[in-house]
């Protein structure tokens, strides 16, 4: 049937069939029989790389256990455009990140005017990616249930 559907399709539109997808929009696609998993390796690596912290050590967890950030916390100023582009960056990383969607939507109250603290916070989310590049969502057939994972060859 579904033979059947690509064929009408093509003789209708101008299109080919260019078989498993593998990247879409800067995500990595690996589809196996009964599985789907995504990610944004490369971007993370590239996220690394633009920010200056390729090689950095990786910390466990994105943020400190009961820190809490505040908009006025007594620190310096940083700079904001730096810090748009980070929290910018890593939003777009939790498309396939659950795990950081918390931390960087907390960064994004504080984007307008951030101080040292929040600077420093942002790279240690960044710091954790460096510690799980290979993570992303792997989606099973059958299950409803989503599951961050590492990239597994196998």
């Amino acid at each position: 049937m579904i033979e059947e559907f690509k064929k009408e399709m093509m003789k209708r539109y101008e299109m080919t069939d260019l078989g498993f997808l593998h990247h879409f929009l800067g995500i990595g696609v690996i589809q196996k029989a009964n599985s789907i998993f995504i990610h944004q390796m490369k971007y993370a690596k590239t996220l690394l790389e633009k920010f200056g912290l390729k090689g950095c050590k990786p910390v466990s967890t994105p943020l400190i256990a009961n820190e809490k950030l505040k908009k006025e916390d007594g620190s310096e100023f940083a700079d904001a455009s730096l810090n748009k582009c980070i929290v910018g960056s890593l939003l777009y990383l939790s498309a396939t990140r659950p795990d950081i969607m918390f931390s960087a939507s907390l960064l994004s109250r504080f984007m307008q005017n951030p101080s040292k603290i929040h600077m420093g916070t942002s790279k240690r989310v960044l710091r954790y990616v460096q510690g799980t590049l290979d993570y992303g969502i792997k989606y099973e057939m059958g299950k409803s249930i989503i599951l961050i994972e590492f990239y597994d060859s196998d």
